[in-house]
């Protein structure tokens, strides 16, 4: 192993010299002799939920996290040399979750009486509804605001796997807990119909407020604008749903213009900035590859801070698989209950919030997570902050802290269990392959993908999957009690709702955003000077193929499974087949991702606590 991956190493720091070229800036620098008023500019693309770690050369660059966006306009916001703020529209989108904690950042920057100025060539109905926000808005002429309201589509594999005498086979625990309804039906159930209108409708109200608040306009008048749908960006001009119709130069001569003519536009402000390196100097490669070998640098903080530990994508057990092109993403059992015990451990961390954007996964690994808040909950305040989405799993992780944070758009719930498999004996039939059984033991197929379950395998996993489902709602009713507004199986049964419903019924206990609830942990543990600390440490390729070689440190007291490089074959269609599909229709592409990894988890453990595949599009 260790060869290879040095071998890795040394093929990465190769292409550094190349790449060393920082991007020139896309609006002009300021002209000299006058006071400069810094204008900082912001880029809404690529935002993540967990922070972004630093690229070990060249500082902090491409995308960054949804925390470290809020802070740095809050940073912004309190920096008397800045004078305002510039926001611009990259090619990622924000979800729905985001796009309200974006916009209530915008509004704190506002009350410090600077003004927000917006351009864009192009915008949706996501990206207005962040950008209309601002005290100006501007769009490219003949540029396009589509605002076409919220679209999504539910996929349904039935009839794909009938063609291939695929048998799906899946037990639920809940009428309403339809994930498994992709595999088995050709359409939604009833219930799922009736479950899909309810958090549409939600979401969809949660939108018409932020762009009638944003543009001071009744929300039947952003409804009206929605039903008209197609702008060019002159027609938004006259209809009022923008300030603006002007190219790039034109926004730059107006902010400008507003500042005394003399500006400097920092596109990087508030960020970290890498090492200089200077390439003419024959050692500079030397001195590279003695960086990238000596590991991250860290610096221990004496400062009180608040813990922020991520729960973000599917939950599943064990450690991420390392890859170059980004690993085998999501929410692993072991560095997640790792993080939360070193924060119950750390005296300087006074309190945690745990950030959940996920739709459940691993029911075990779940109950891990669950399990290690509780020891955080016995020394300081856990706190739970919503994002995007904190169903199934995602709640089963969330429901044992202290408060419950969502945003009113969150999709949240889902509590219900599935299970099943696909039976693939017909289609190996089918091709000329066939296999025979050996079996010893009454049980001893049940797990196999050859056949259905029989009746009696069938009765026996139901057993299984209601004690599941027993735990769940017990961890729920003893945890939130009389805060529930419902009994819990008409809260349960895989019923999925948004943060403002799930309010209502008193599965969260109120609407805010990761700012809100950072706030409220620091004054749950009486700290008024503290640091936010993500937990664990965001690393690099780099780190881990070294963090992995070196070992573990000192004073790691767990006992943990081995890291691996993702060679698997559902790997490498993440890094390589999924990414080509994704060029053509990436959306689309997205779902049969999801819709894999929920059968990787149920091909592993056979039970989930997973939420349907929710696709929602602005």
């Amino acid at each position: 192993m260790l060869p290879k991956r040095y071998a890795i190493l040394t093929g990465l720091a190769a292409l550094v010299a190349s790449a060393t070229a920082r991007p020139t800036a896309a609006l002009a620098a300021p002209a000299k002799g006058a006071e400069t008023a810094t204008i900082a500019v912001f880029t809404l693309d690529s935002v993540s939920e967990v922070p972004t770690p630093d690229d070990p050369i060249f500082g902090a660059m491409g995308g960054e996290s949804l925390i470290g966006l809020v802070q740095r306009i809050d940073k912004a916001a309190k920096d008397p040399a800045v004078k305002g703020i510039i926001l611009l529209v990259g090619g990622g989108g924000l979800g729905q979750g985001q796009i309200e904690e974006v916009r209530q950042v915008l509004a704190r920057f506002r009350e410090s009486g600077k003004p927000i100025y917006a351009h864009a060539d192009s915008l949706t109905t996501g990206t207005y509804s962040v950008l209309c926000g601002s005290n100006r808005l501007s769009v490219s002429p003949t540029g396009d605001v589509f605002l076409t309201g919220i679209y999504g589509e539910q996929m349904y594999l039935h009839g794909l796997l009938s063609k291939f005498q695929i048998e799906p086979d899946f037990l639920t625990c809940g009428s309403y807990k339809s994930a498994a309804e992709m595999f088995t039906r050709s359409g939604p159930s009833d219930e799922a119909r009736e479950m899909y209108t309810w958090l549409y409708d939600s979401i969809y109200d949660s939108m018409i407020a932020l762009i009638a608040e944003g543009r001071g306009v009744s929300g039947d008048q952003a409804r009206e604008w929605i039903d008209r749908g197609l702008f060019s960006a002159e027609r938004a001009l006259a209809g009022g749903l923008i300030d603006a119709a002007e190219h790039r130069q034109s926004f730059q001569e107006h902010v400008s213009a507003q500042h005394g003519g003399t500006v400097k536009y920092d596109r990087s402000y508030g960020r970290a900035k890498g090492p200089e390196i200077d390439l003419n100097n024959p050692f500079a490669a030397l001195q590279l590859w003695a960086q990238i070998l000596s590991g991250p640098q860290q610096k221990k903080s004496t400062k009180d801070a608040i813990a922020i530990v991520y729960v973000d994508g599917p939950i599943m057990v064990g450690n991420a698989d390392i890859s170059p092109l980004g690993g085998t993403g999501g929410a692993f059992s072991e560095p997640i209950r790792k993080a939360l015990d070193e924060a119950a451990r750390d005296d300087k961390v006074k309190a945690v919030v745990l950030r959940v954007d996920s739709p459940g996964g691993s029911a075990i690994a779940s109950e891990i997570i669950l399990n290690a808040t509780r020891r955080v909950k016995e020394k300081k305040p856990l706190i739970v902050s919503m994002g995007n989405v904190a169903g199934s799993g995602g709640y089963y992780v969330a429901c044992g802290s202290d408060v419950i944070f969502a945003d009113k758009a969150t999709i949240t719930g889902s509590i219900g269990v599935v299970a099943g498999k696909l039976g693939t004996n017909a289609m190996w039939e089918n091709l000329g392959i066939h296999f025979e059984p050996i079996a010893r033991g009454k049980r001893a197929g049940i797990l196999s993908s050859g056949e259905r379950f029989t009746d009696e395998e069938r009765q026996e996993l139901q057993g299984w999957m209601d004690e599941v489902y027993g735990v769940f709602k017990g961890h729920v009713v003893s945890i939130r009690g009389d805060r529930l507004k419902k009994p819990i199986d008409d809260l349960a049964g895989g019923r999925v709702f948004t943060g403002a419903q799930a309010l209502e019924y008193g599965l969260v206990d109120r609407l805010g955003t990761l700012s809100d609830a950072i706030a409220h942990a620091a004054e749950q543990a009486g700290v008024t000077d503290y640091e936010t600390r993500a937990l664990p440490k965001p690393t690099n390729f780099l780190e881990q193929l070294l963090g992995d070689v070196t070992g573990p440190k000192k004073d790691d007291q767990h006992i943990t499974t081995e890291t691996r490089v993702n060679l698997s074959p559902l790997g490498q269609l993440r890094n390589f087949a999924l990414p080509a599909l994704s060029e053509l229709e990436p959306q689309r592409a997205k779902l049969v991702l999801q819709a894999l990894t929920q059968l990787q988890i149920l091909h592993q453990e056979r039970v989930s606590l997973s939420m349907p595949i929710l696709d929602v599009r602005h």
